[in-house]
């Protein structure tokens, strides 16, 4: 078969294609970019190493959650009751804790809670055949009821060796960022150095030619949303851990965050194209430095929810826009083959 090559005088259009190709890949890390110079100069506190060590602390929490949401995006799915995976979990633990249950107990008991369910969510999707979208809405507000029925709607101060988890250091090093860090090598590696990793990628891209190719289709997207559910596990661990308190509005919201985490960083919401890093983790540390600018410079508080949902806008948007405009690219590279 002939090499396929470009048309003669396309060399200009060829290369103006592959810049705007590159800029629609890399488009997150040059929003990202763009917002560290404009609050570094709005603010001289912003982009200290005591403020930028902080807010990677603070996005740990996120992008783990995200890297879980990038599984799932990954396979055409979505899992919108991770924020509630999140506030049960730790209700149970802050029980158990007040009860006098040791802390390891009481982490294991997250984890555990994560897991399983995660496990429902795969089996109300994959055996019962419910679309995930109406499935996980249901675990959403099944576990947003399950949370404020255990806490009679109050808040649960925890014990403070919860508090010690997010301000303990290793070699210098913050606790959250070394569990964020094992957290993205093991995502990284699984995606993109293990037959696992690449299966995922061919359910997302065309299911049925997967389906085929003899994938367990149906074990594979059952396998993704109870990472989804251990990683919201997780990252409630690390919310918790700086936070110290369960509140009645613990982890509301936090499924936006990590789809717009994912979506921003470059997983398509269709399934099949996607990374954890540096996209996940590059849409979470944006997110992030926006929050945390605003809270620098006193912002109205009433304008973080506008700040999330346009975020949300423009992850959407980007998302739509780059599939657009690669598939364009894609066809406009089929050139006449010389003979």
């Amino acid at each position: 078969m002939s090499p396929v090559v470009p048309a003669p005088g396309n060399r200009s259009a060829a290369a103006r294609q592959r810049i705007i190709e590159a800029a629609l890949n890399h488009v997150t890390l040059v929003l990202l970019v763009l917002v560290l110079m404009t609050f570094g100069m709005l603010s001289p506190r912003f982009l200290t190493g005591a403020n930028l060590t902080n807010l990677l602390v603070q996005a740990s929490s996120t992008a783990i959650v995200g890297i879980g949401m990038t599984f799932v995006l990954l396979t055409a799915g979505v899992d919108l009751s991770v924020g509630a995976i999140m506030f049960v979990a730790a209700a149970v633990a802050g029980k158990l804790l007040l009860a006098g249950m040791s802390l390891p107990v009481a982490l294991a008991a997250i984890v555990l809670i994560g897991v399983v369910y995660g496990m429902v969510n795969a089996f109300l999707i994959t055996r019962l055949g419910m679309l995930a979208f109406i499935a996980t809405l249901g675990t959403l507000y099944l576990g947003r009821g399950l949370g404020l029925w255990i806490t009679q709607t109050r808040a649960m101060n925890l014990p403070d060796g919860f508090l010690a988890l997010g301000a303990s250091r290793w070699l210098g090093v913050p606790l959250p960022l070394w569990v964020f860090g094992a957290v993205l090598v093991s995502a990284h590696v699984t995606l993109t150095r293990t037959p696992y990793g690449r299966q995922l990628y061919a359910v997302g891209h065309q299911a049925a030619a997967a389906r085929k190719a003899g994938l367990n289709t149906r074990r594979l997207r059952a396998s993704v949303y109870v990472i989804s559910g251990l990683c919201a596990a997780l990252g409630g661990i690390l919310s918790l851990a700086q936070l110290g308190a369960v509140s009645p509005s613990f982890g509301t919201y936090r499924e936006f965050g990590a789809i717009a985490a994912a979506v921003l960083g470059g997983t398509s919401l269709f399934g099949g194209r996607g990374a954890v890093f540096p996209g996940t983790v590059l849409g979470a540390v944006l997110i992030q430095s926006i929050e945390n600018g605003l809270v620098i410079l006193n912002a109205d508080p009433y304008l973080y929810p506008l700040v999330s949902s346009a975020i949300i806008f423009v992850a959407v948007l980007a998302d739509a826009t780059r599939n657009r405009w690669l598939e364009r690219l894609g066809r406009r590279r089929i050139y006449a083959v010389p003979g």
